[in-house]
């Protein structure tokens, strides 16, 4: 039989784990980290949690760790303000506004009803007071303000929220305002909302800090954040409230301990009270049953994958992001790292082009997968390199064994 093994190292950021294994070209299968002695751990159901829908996730690796009516169409009240809180750190971001900017206020924003931040008609209030607004006091007034400055009026930011929303795959919500004011067009779902928070958190971190403010001070009048967890959980620290008749009392609340970034949802709590005590209740368990590890860095290289009629006959393949995993306690030491190489592969390859997919297994079941993207380019041989692998390629593939799996334990 002919075949050609390639090298690769592969580091997991834990101090016990190194992996070493080898890449046959006619394979797509390798099996890196054998599993350790397996004890059995037990994880208690979720607990009882009064809402019409919730999730718990972890916000570095995206794993669900507790659900109900995930993905039901609910009324988001004024969780729909984390959209316009996206959008404005976005601008922000850019650098498309500044926080020292002044926002005229204009006469529609001063009539939003609901709760406010009692701004005025034709005040020049900087966007800074105007997020703390937003953020603590949950003022309609100051989202109608930042919708009309960003995009000279709300209908257009609107589109602006729903374009955003498919941007971050909240394939279940739309928006018809900014505040969140009742209307039957306008819908999220736990699993969206904690998409967006868990966006917030990891691309805006300086504005983040705004969702742990207490108190806000303005024109004379100061008003508490309506976050209770805020008081209530030490680890807590964002993100908004929202409650309306239809909607019931919502909350998207994050917490942060030894370095884990816990995300809750809450959708249709029947109280003030019930919302926050059932956030701390979905928090604490998480914290306390589940546990995140970095499982590797990007873009360290985890596989040298064979690329025909190639300049370089292999191309490093590796992960676009860090990768990260959620799993009950005690089950990290149990899991076993899979890589499937895309075969075959022929130049031309591009840098982070797809070429194979990163599993990982505990006891037999899959929990987490990555797309291995190419971490270089790989243009077209020359004529002779492409005559030669056209050879070499059919030669192998006539004379090799079926795709087989190796395990470096």
């Amino acid at each position: 039989m002919f075949y050609k093994k390639i090298s690769f190292k592969a580091l997991c950021l834990t101090t016990s784990l190194l992996i070493t294994a080898h890449a046959i070209a006619t394979q797509n299968t390798v099996i890196a980290a054998p599993t350790q002695s397996q004890q059995p751990i037990f994880t208690p159901g979720v607990p009882n949690i009064d809402a019409k829908g919730y999730i718990l996730i972890d916000a570095s690796s995206g794993n669900v760790l507790a659900e109900k009516n995930a993905d039901e169409h609910m009324a988001p009240a004024s969780l729909t303000k984390l959209m316009t809180l996206y959008i404005i750190s976005t601008e922000l971001k850019n650098g498309i506004i500044r926080l020292d900017d002044k926002v005229r206020i204009s006469t529609k924003a001063w009539r939003t009803g609901g709760s406010r931040m009692f701004i005025k008609a034709g005040d020049d209030v900087t966007i800074k007071d105007l997020m703390q607004g937003i953020i603590v006091a949950s003022g309609n007034d100051a989202t109608v303000a930042m919708s009309e400055h960003i995009a000279g009026t709300e209908e257009a930011f609107v589109n602006m929220m729903n374009t955003q929303a498919k941007n971050l795959s909240m394939n279940n919500s739309h928006f018809i305002d900014s505040t969140g004011l009742p209307n039957p067009q306008q819908y999220s779902t736990p699993r969206d909302l904690a998409k967006l928070a868990q966006a917030i958190t990891q691309q805006f971190p300086e504005d983040y800090r705004l969702f742990s403010q207490k108190w806000f001070n303005y024109n004379g009048i100061r008003q508490p954040n309506r976050n209770r967890l805020l008081w209530q959980f030490q680890y807590a620290d964002g993100l908004k409230t929202g409650h309306t008749d239809d909607a019931g009392y919502c909350l998207v609340a994050s917490a942060v301990r030894n370095g884990t970034r816990l995300i809750s949802v809450i959708m249709g709590a029947p109280s003030d009270q019930a919302r926050s005590e059932d956030s701390i209740r979905l928090l604490t368990y998480g914290f306390r049953f589940f546990e995140t590890h970095k499982v590797y860095n990007a873009p360290s290289t985890l596989a040298l994958a064979r690329v025909w009629k190639g300049q370089n006959k292999a191309v490093p393949v590796g992960l676009a992001n860090d990768f990260y995993i959620t799993l009950p306690v005690g089950q990290y030491k149990n899991i076993q790292t899979t890589i499937q190489l895309n075969d075959p592969l022929k130049a031309p390859i591009a840098k982070g082009e797809v070429c194979g997919t990163l599993l990982i297994t505990v006891n037999n079941h899959l929990v987490a997968s990555q797309p291995l993207v190419a971490l270089e380019n790989n243009a077209k041989g020359g004529i002779w390199r492409r005559v030669n692998d056209s050879f070499s390629f059919s030669f192998n593939k006539l004379f090799s064994r079926p795709n087989e799996k190796v395990n470096n334990g």
